[in-house]
């Protein structure tokens, strides 16, 4: 008897080795978005199967907040043995009521097509407005509910970016030489991406406050220096999403956010995320050095930061660049990222400056020379 129990154990070791082994051990994600190439069962049970393979455990899908892809990704994800994050765009709506949307410096609506800061699609909708918070927890309820989603997961959950990354300055030329650096190197922002000036939001400001903002505009004062409206547009961002988590919490479910890096050097003063003081339960900052003009290395450091600013897992976001063998002549800034060679220090830095895990944007983006790297950066057997 004492024979077959040795037996049985070292046969139950043997088994765990194997399961423990079979396993990466670094936690890695993907954001991808909804591709209508894709939209069959089997052309996206494939290409979350192809991801699975290279060590991916998890999917971030773009769905926006249509629900019937949503089931159909999480279903196929599931099958796959993913874990599933609901990725939906949160302050970008179209097709609401013009109250709805945030109003700049100038007086100007992100309602109206030309008055836009920087492109098209940066239609943002207002996160101290009381009807676009109820329509955010209604929306983010009804995603959490959908069968096999774990998390929903935030995404432009903040105001345009008052202050751009200095890696797009050359792109949005005719922007950017509306910012500035101060004697001391400090960037000041894009008067016309600095929202929101409505009536209710500098009504509300005042009560709380006692400060004018438009009448310290009139008299020419720079509303950077005025510290109370910056904390003002942090505490809207943050009320909306610990809303939006209470509500979805109360059902059972999870919520993951995609945010800037930082929080402190960057999300706060870019576009007003203090996303330290977030209800969520996982945070994906989007690390993306080349739009920092960083290198590889400055992962690590910048996930150290956030680590340090949350007791929430950190999963640090990865820019892939695709065609990297071009990267020195590639001219869209957008099309820049991490080439094969530097995905390894990019991980390690991040885990080093203990990350829960990473998440690349995009695995489509990934060639074959990213995935070899890639698996051996995460400990794939």
């Amino acid at each position: 008897m004492k024979k077959l129990l040795l037996v049985v154990c070292a046969v139950l070791a043997i088994i765990a080795c194997t399961q423990k082994n079979d396993a990466p051990t670094v936690k890695a994600y993907a954001w991808s978005g909804w591709d209508e190439e894709h939209v069959s069962a089997d052309s996206l049970k494939a290409q979350f199967e192809n991801w699975k393979s290279h060590g991916i455990i998890g999917v971030c899908m773009n769905c926006g907040m249509d629900l019937e892809k949503t089931a159909r990704c999480a279903a196929i994800a599931h099958e796959v043995g993913l874990e599933y994050h609901a990725w939906a765009p949160s302050m970008l709506q179209g097709g609401k009521d013009s109250t709805w949307y945030t109003v700049n410096r100038f007086g100007k609506s992100a309602y109206n097509k030309e008055d836009r800061a920087y492109v098209e699609y940066y239609q943002t909708v207002d996160p101290h407005n009381p009807e676009v918070i109820q329509f955010m927890v209604d929306a983010y309820t009804k995603l959490a509910a959908v069968p096999n989603v774990d998390y929903v997961q935030f995404d432009y959950i903040r105001y345009a970016d008052y202050i751009l990354s200095e890696g797009l300055w050359e792109k949005y030329d005719t922007i950017i030489h509306h910012q500035w650096r101060d004697a001391e190197g400090n960037v000041h922002g894009y008067p016309g991406a600095d929202y929101c000036y409505c009536d209710a939001c500098c009504a509300d400001f005042k009560e709380k406050s006692g400060i004018d903002i438009k009448a310290k505009l009139a008299e020419g004062v720079d509303p950077e220096t005025i510290t109370e409206w910056t904390q003002f547009r942090c505490d809207n961002v943050t009320n909306l999403v610990n809303t939006v988590c209470k509500a979805v919490h109360e059902k059972g479910g999870k919520l993951s956010a995609d945010v800037f890096p930082g929080p402190k050097s960057y999300a706060e003063k870019m576009v007003r995320q203090q996303w330290n003081k977030w209800d969520v339960d996982a945070f994906f900052p989007m690390n993306y050095n080349d739009f920092y003009l960083k290198p590889a290395a400055w992962v690590g450091e910048i996930t150290k930061e956030e680590v340090e600013s949350t007791d929430k897992p950190i999963f640090s976001g990865l820019f892939i660049c695709r065609e990297w063998e071009k990267k020195v002549s590639i001219e869209d800034p957008e099309g820049s990222g991490l080439i094969p060679s530097e995905i390894g220090e990019a991980v390690k830095g991040a885990m080093d400056a203990g990350a829960a895990g990473i998440c690349i944007f995009t695995p489509n983006d990934m060639t074959d020379a990213h995935w070899a790297e890639f698996e051996k950066a995460i400990g794939r057997p």
